[in-house]
């Protein structure tokens, strides 16, 4: 027999596999013999109340033991099969890859920037240097900008997918299987690349073929239909089917769409700063503690806030995190946030953005690519405000609403370095004044999150793409190329890395079902 049941469990219990079986003993009302075999299926922490537990829902085998495990996964040999070109090594592009080895499809993975290890180089130039390689950064390269956001797994995209199953391919190529029942799976910027290796080797393994240093420059199609892809050598690839997986950064692939006459359209998109903490700050307000408990990880916030007509959220939250330079190209500033799997650095950082609308940039709804050109324009701003060599405009919270030049500025994560200015003069009008209305909200939300320890460091802009590539709803093509896939955040249907993993495997999917393809 089975049963599913909720228990608390405090902190300093949570490893104690002994003492949980005994909780769940007597909440069923057994002997703790009964119970063959225990499964956490899934584990939060509550720190509603003044007492911060673990939540545990747990699958309780009573009288019987839990079943083996099934390996569902089959891989074929795809080396003399039918072929799927693939832009891009982001989640999107490798997950459908992994799909492609499922269904019997050959994919070619083909990568403008660098593999993981040698990706690094460039990482260390642009925090150093703070000079940024257009084709090698923390966007482009080998698992795209996911490896360098430090594995957030938390998503609401059940719908789409199945969810439980990225998580497991991950488990299986090196993560931990915490991510598989914790509420808010995390993996590590330090983990992914060793992960992400992993994943490049199973594909090449079983026939699959991945390249980088390897730019798509155009896509060819004849008669309204694919023919392959051309690339920045001169080399042509054949094929009836490309996924394009290129991420939300790649903007020549959107401006490719422009000089083909095909069609694309303006999506709406977030723009902020990301806000820096003392993580202690975090700790103290979620977990009601003066010192957080060693039991406890550092903790977490989200916040919303409605000012006037204008949504302000926090997205992309690190605890123990680091702000990290994201520019693609020179002469802008872009910020964004990962954690190490411990989460152990002294600060927490999150992504504060406002909603921007089509009706906030003039000519976005007859010109696709207005909104990019906005965001474009701030970067650019940015990267002159902060004076060169990815110097970050920056501003001490308290200071921004009440519209002070901070004397200085608290020491900080950014390694590029921060420059003192009025954030007021680089964001947008009705960016700033939302900003500006929902920080003092949120500090009623949250203790302590309001005070000038708080730095806000600017800009944050690639929370999506400002461009979306259209698709049909069932088929999952462009709606006037056949055999064209966009695909993941580059297109405009995903935000993050699950979602942009299951639509890749969505794409391979419609693929195997369109052609009726039957791995051998």
């Amino acid at each position: 027999m089975q049963k599913e049941i909720e228990i608390a469990v405090d902190p300093e219990k949570i490893s104690d596999d002994h003492f949980i079986l005994l909780q769940a003993a007597s909440q069923l009302k057994l002997t703790p013999k009964r119970i063959q075999s225990l499964q956490i299926r899934k584990r939060s922490i509550d720190a509603r109340g003044r007492k911060v537990v673990y939540r545990l829902r747990l699958l309780v085998y009573i009288d019987e033991t839990a079943p083996l495990v099934a390996d569902n996964q089959r891989f074929f040999d795809v080396s003399k099969s039918q072929s799927v070109i693939i832009i891009g090594a982001g989640p999107a592009g490798l997950f459908a890859a992994l799909q492609c080895l499922e269904l019997g499809l050959k994919p070619i993975v083909l990568e403008r920037g660098k593999s993981v290890k040698e990706r690094r180089r460039d990482l260390a130039v642009i925090n150093k240097e703070g000079l940024v390689n257009a084709e090698s950064n923390y966007c482009f390269g080998e698992g795209g900008a996911g490896t360098y956001s430090d594995g957030k797994l938390y998503t609401r995209s059940n719908k789409r997918g199945d969810v439980q199953k990225v998580l497991q391919i991950l488990v299986d190529h090196g993560a931990t299987s915490d991510i598989l029942v914790d509420a808010r799976p995390h993996i590590g910027t330090n983990k992914l690349p060793h992960i992400i290796e992993a994943i490049r080797e199973k594909i090449i393994s079983f026939g699959g073929e991945i390249r980088f240093n390897t730019k798509v420059v155009d896509i060819t199609v004849k008669n309204r239909k694919i023919e392959g892809v051309v690339l920045q050598n001169g080399e042509e690839i054949a094929g009836p089917h490309v996924i394009l997986a290129t991420g939300h950064s790649a903007r020549d692939i959107f401006y490719l769409f422009e000089k083909n006459n095909w069609l694309v359209e303006a999506k709406p998109f977030a723009l902020g700063v990301r806000i820096e903490h003392p993580q202690e700050i975090v700790d103290r307000a979620q977990y009601h503690c003066s010192v957080r408990s060693e039991h406890l990880p550092p903790a977490y916030y989200s916040l919303v806030e409605q000012v006037g007509n204008r949504g302000v959220f926090s997205f992309c939250m690190c605890p123990g995190g680091i702000i990290a330079p994201c520019a693609t190209s020179e002469g802008e500033v872009v910020v964004n946030g990962w954690s190490p799997s411990k989460r152990n650095n002294p600060h927490a950082n999150s992504g504060t953005v406002v909603q921007v609308n089509l009706e906030d940039v003039a000519e976005a709804y007859e010109n696709p690519f207005a909104l990019l050109a906005f965001q474009r324009t701030i970067e650019q701003k940015a990267y002159h405000v902060g004076g060169g060599h990815l110097v970050a405009p920056a501003q001490r919270m308290v200071d921004f609403v009440e519209g002070k030049l901070s004397v200085d500025l608290p020491v900080n994560s950014y390694k590029p370095g921060l420059k003192s200015v009025e954030l007021v003069d680089l964001l947008p009008d009705f960016v700033h004044r939302a900003l500006k209305g929902a920080l003092p909200l949120f500090g009623k939300k949250m203790h302590g999150y309001y005070t000038n320890e708080a730095v806000l460091v600017g800009v944050e802009s690639r929370t999506s793409s400002p461009v979306r590539i259209p698709r049909d709803k069932d088929t999952m093509q462009h709606p006037e190329i056949d055999g064209l896939y966009p695909c993941g955040e580059g297109a405009g249907y995903a935000g993050g890395i699950v979602s942009a993993a299951i639509d890749g495997m969505n794409c391979v999917s419609k693929i195997a079902l369109r052609d009726g393809y039957v791995a051998k």
